[in-house]
Formats: C-alpha cells, sequence, structure tokens
C-alpha cells in the first residue's frame, strides 16, 4: 500500500515540477514579446524622425530650386 502512495507522491512532484517549467518558459516567452515590441515602436519612432527630416531636407531643397 506504501509503494503505490510513494509513486503518486513522485508523479504530482513531476507534475508540479513540468507545470512549474511551463510557467517560467510562458513567462520568459511573454517577456521576450514585450521587449521586442518595445524594440519595434523605438525603431518605428526613430525611422519616423529620420522620414520627416528627409522630407523637410526634400522640401528646402525643392524651394531653393524654384527661386
Amino acid at each position: 500500500m506504501e509503494g503505490s502512495g510513494g509513486r503518486k507522491e513522485k508523479a504530482k512532484g513531476k507534475e508540479a515540477a513540468a507545470r512549474q517549467e511551463r510557467a517560467k518558459q510562458k513567462s520568459a516567452q511573454q517577456e521576450l514579446k514585450q521587449r521586442q515590441r518595445a524594440e519595434i515602436y523605438a525603431l518605428n519612432r526613430v525611422m519616423t524622425e529620420l522620414e520627416q527630416q528627409q522630407f523637410d531636407a526634400f522640401c528646402k531643397q525643392m524651394q531653393a530650386s524654384a527661386e
């Protein structure tokens, strides 16, 4: 009788460890997604600023050639 109880405890321990590992992986995956999203937003901001600068330079160039 005690032998089967010990097996159940081991199985429960393995299940808990597996559950904890999955939770860790899910948390790490969420952190990675958040970091990637933040990097994408930062890159988008930089690219928008660069586009604006290039557009301003283009407008000045067109204005100068029109005069």
